[in-house]
């Protein structure tokens, strides 16, 4: 797919998915890695999940302060900084064991790779040819979930005990500085714009389009923690339990483009009613499959894929609604109610995981499932008065 693009193009392209998609290779292997070192502390479910929250406070509070750091210091020195202080954030995890210095490590490692993921996020969007940004995207993020799915693979094999695995994902995460350092210059760009977007008029104007944002942020983060955290409860190996979020990763690997195409041609928010009824479904039937492996298997794939379509659909939707500076600004709010629902999600499952060890976990994401129904109800049902004024 590059060839179609001239060669600085594809330089920038390559150097930021390269960049992006090694560090989201880390951090799937070092999210379940931290659950489960916690996990085997006998630490509660809800307080795992208060940790994994910590990480949507660094992504609302970096988001806003990304863009002003790359201008002041350039894209690819920005991007050093942070990638060299996840790293040392990583090392530090493997050399302190007392789990309420986790969360200061936690934080600290959150905005590092928040300062990556948007400027690396808007690299790819600044380096894509007008006209083709959506398959550039689209080429993204299926890179990036198969980033996903081999982390959790990765840790089945390096194991979670120790310090190797901690050092194990410091030796990836720095990996991603090589393909910016051989972008050199001319592969980068200028870092424009950013800022925070007012959230009040934004979610006022297209409430189902952010409320996409909060509620995938909210079950992406809370899942990728706790999910291994329920596999090994419910009698899972720590292989299987990690194995799970493989899984989960694939169906996101699958379905994007699928779905992306169905978006374009329906309404998107009757697509967002039909998905959340999907995971309603999905959530209330999951628990009852787990004894017999292949179709618990073949249903987490599958749920997974349909569930995580949620945060494209729900940008599809945005970007009906907004228009040039508009859009921008609401990309900007879209983050960070996404970062709201990193900081929601995972206590509430892992209070739903402590009180039901079996259940508990997908009883929470379906209460989450119902609310996202609601508020489709709510806001484009035959009574709503959005319908006249074409709310999202």
């Amino acid at each position: 797919m590059f060839a179609a693009f001239d060669s600085p193009t594809r330089k920038k392209l390559g150097a930021a998915i390269s960049c992006i998609s090694i560090v989201g290779v880390g951090l799937s292997l070092v999210i379940p890695l931290l659950a489960l070192r916690m996990e085997a502390a006998g630490i509660p479910a809800r307080t795992n999940g208060l940790h994994i929250a910590v990480t949507g406070f660094a992504t609302l509070v970096a988001a806003p302060l990304t863009p002003p750091l790359a201008r002041a210091l350039g894209i690819r020195p920005a991007l050093f900084l942070a990638i060299g202080v996840s790293v040392a954030a990583l090392v530090a995890f493997a050399f302190v064991d007392d789990f309420r210095l986790w969360l200061a490590i936690r934080a600290v490692f959150g905005l590092a790779l928040t300062v990556v993921f948007v400027i690396s996020e808007f690299w790819i969007g600044a380096a894509a040819p007008r006209g083709q940004r959506g398959v550039v995207m689209g080429l993204y993020a299926t890179v990036l979930a198969i980033g996903y799915s081999v982390g959790p693979t990765l840790l089945t094999l390096v194991g979670i005990e120790g310090k190797a695995p901690f050092l194990f994902a410091a030796g990836l995460i720095s990996a991603a500085a090589l393909p910016v350092a051989l972008a050199g210059r001319e592969g980068s760009v200028a870092m424009e714009g950013g800022g925070r977007g007012k959230l009040r008029p934004i979610f006022v104007a297209a409430p189902l389009a952010m409320a996409a944002g909060l509620f995938y942020g909210a079950v992406e983060t809370g899942m990728s923690g706790l999910l291994p955290v329920f596999g090994l409860r419910a009698g899972m190996t720590p292989a299987w339990a990690t194995f799970q979020l493989t899984l989960w990763a694939l169906g996101n690997v699958v379905f994007p483009i699928p779905v992306g195409l169905i978006a374009d041609r329906v309404n998107k928010i009757k697509l967002l009613g039909l998905l959340s009824l999907l995971g309603l479904i999905g959530a209330l039937s999951l628990p009852s499959l787990v004894e017999n492996r292949l179709a618990y298997a073949v249903a987490l794939f599958v749920w997974g894929g349909i569930i995580s379509e949620f945060y494209p659909v729900g940008l599809a939707l945005l970007g009906e609604k907004f228009q040039g500076a508009q859009l921008g600004a609401a990309n900007a709010a879209f983050v960070m109610t996404y970062a709201l629902g990193m900081m929601v999600g995972p206590p509430m499952l892992g209070l739903g995981l402590d009180l039901s060890a079996r259940h508990g976990l997908f009883d929470a994401l379906a209460l989450l499932f119902a609310g996202y129904l609601a508020l489709v109800a709510v806001f484009a049902g035959p009574f709503a008065p959005g319908r006249r004024r074409g709310a999202a």
